[in-house]
């Protein structure tokens, strides 16, 4: 094999592998020292909040979790209030990590890895350092703030031997932008946005040694930074490396290198910086992937793509309105069972993916309502996972039954599976703009007995009513043409 060199043509010429296209449906995990407090104002989902609100708003009402810290230095927030009412004004977020290390010699690395599997997930993602700044994992390369900021066990460790004992694959989150040691001031807004990655050379150091060390290390089969890297890192040779260590690696399109501090000295550039970090956090769904930014997946954040894309995308969101652990979430801030089907139905027809996140609580134990609606999810890849794993998009992501009940598509080895995102009142099923070939066969995927045929007029009749489910799948074999 050609190694891959530290240029833009030669990173691009990197094929986005078939296991990634395969997949479809990964868990990720944050957890880390916010875990322990478990605690933010469950305000909504992050584009909705910041166009209905503003930025302001979000980051003071931050209903990340993960975010306690950066909520905290905000004087007013209701996270700021809750920390000195609970632990008191002169307990610090840092002080969390004793708890952390304490309540984490409870976890068991096999209890995710096993609802991983149970799930039907192929994938899984875990934070290996937030914008905390706490590793969890044993580095080499120490906070130089505070050496001790880390996990005395190697979580991500323990868990990419048990995710891989399981035969699946492994990814390791980084946090390549923020980190709240090297940059203290809160983010409240653009300007502070604009400024929280740090440009230090050492901070660039920093962030290429620990990257390398993770690839070294853990092997991960996904790279997934977030929020971007520090201007003068040399990204292309990071990623050349990691390529020819993993050459089915994939990486996120999480990479802006850009120091724009100086855009807030004016009014114009507030009103560009703004406008660009707004695209950022709201409407990552709408672009691709930039011609001068090397990745094989875009990561649209609660969000999804309008109609299938030619270009590889994964939505990575939480089961609620937050990554980390909110004890103040309830079953009314959480995506049903049904509405992750359809989800998941939906990402797939349109050539992506869903990175679904678990906020383990301060034990590592799943919270009850975040394990009751993933299982959900899996006991229905279960019985229909054969129209979602390994397939591909259809000619038409979506479309409608005759009676109004949305369809998705998604094609696989000369067949279309048609998920019907709704149940029939009756056995009958027709889809209009299908044109049938006179041989085509049908099937309703966890019913054993085949589905009548009408070719004339593109109806199918089960052989008894629908059972009760958050969608329906009809194979069709081979699939039919489409009628524009």
């Amino acid at each position: 094999m050609t190694p891959y060199l530290p240029t833009l043509p030669s990173l691009k010429a990197h094929p986005v592998p078939d296991w990634f296209h395969d997949a479809k449906f990964g868990i990720m995990f944050h957890w880390s020292l916010s875990s322990i407090p478990g605690w933010a104002t469950p305000v909504g989902p992050l584009p909705e909040v910041i166009k209905e609100k503003g930025i302001e708003y979000w980051f003071s009402h931050n209903p990340y979790a993960e975010w306690y810290w950066n909520t905290l230095k905000i004087a007013g927030s209701p996270t700021r209030e809750y920390h000195v009412k609970t632990f008191g004004d002169s307990f610090q977020y840092p002080d969390f990590a004793a708890m952390f290390n304490k309540n984490a010699q409870k976890w068991d690395p096999d209890s995710w890895a096993d609802l991983i599997a149970r799930v039907g997930a192929r994938y899984s993602v875990v934070v290996t350092k937030h914008h905390d700044g706490f590793q969890l994992w044993p580095s080499r390369n120490r906070n130089p703030f505070r050496p001790d900021f880390c996990s005395e066990r190697d979580i991500v460790g323990e868990l990419t031997e048990a995710v891989r004992r399981r035969g699946l694959r492994m990814g390791l989150y980084y946090s390549g932008g923020p980190d709240w040691w090297f940059e203290t001031r809160p983010v409240t807004g653009v300007v502070s946005m604009a400024a929280n990655i740090p440009q230090t050379p050492e901070y660039v150091a920093y962030v290429d040694a620990q990257w390398r060390e993770l690839i070294e290390r853990y092997q991960p089969a996904v790279l997934w930074n977030d929020i971007g890297f520090p201007a003068k890192l040399d990204i292309k040779k990071l990623y050349a490396d990691y390529y020819n260590q993993v050459p089915e690696g994939v990486v996120n399109d999480r990479c802006l290198q850009a120091d724009v501090t100086g855009l807030a000295k004016s009014r114009l550039g507030r009103y560009i910086l703004r406008k660009l970090i707004e695209r950022l956090l709201t409407s990552q769904a709408k672009g691709g992937i930039g011609k001068n930014i090397h990745a094989d997946f875009t990561t649209p954040e609660y969000a999804a793509m309008g109609q299938s894309t030619d270009y590889k995308w994964e939505s990575v969101r939480g089961i609620g309105y937050s990554f980390g652990y909110n004890q103040n979430e309830t079953a009314e801030h959480m995506l049903s069972v049904e509405q992750l089907v359809h989800m998941l139905a939906d990402i797939v027809s349109k050539n992506g993916n869903l990175l679904l996140n678990l906020g383990p609580m301060a034990d590592g134990s799943i919270p009850e309502l975040q394990r009751e609606r993933v299982e959900g999810l899996g006991r229905w890849l279960k019985v229909n996972g054969e129209a979602i794993y390994g397939t591909r998009p259809w000619a038409a992501a979506e479309g409608r039954t005759a009676d109004g009940i949305p369809v998705r598509c998604t094609a696989k080895e000369g067949s279309l599976y048609a998920i019907l995102l709704g149940t029939p009142a009756g056995r009958e099923v027709q889809l209009p703009g299908l044109r049938f070939a006179p041989e085509t066969k049908a099937s309703l995927l966890g019913e054993k007995r085949a589905v009548a045929v009408n070719v004339e007029n593109s109806l199918l009749t089960c052989p008894a009513p629908f059972p009760a489910s958050p969608a329906h799948v009809l194979k069709l074999s081979p699939a039919p043409a489409r009628v524009e």
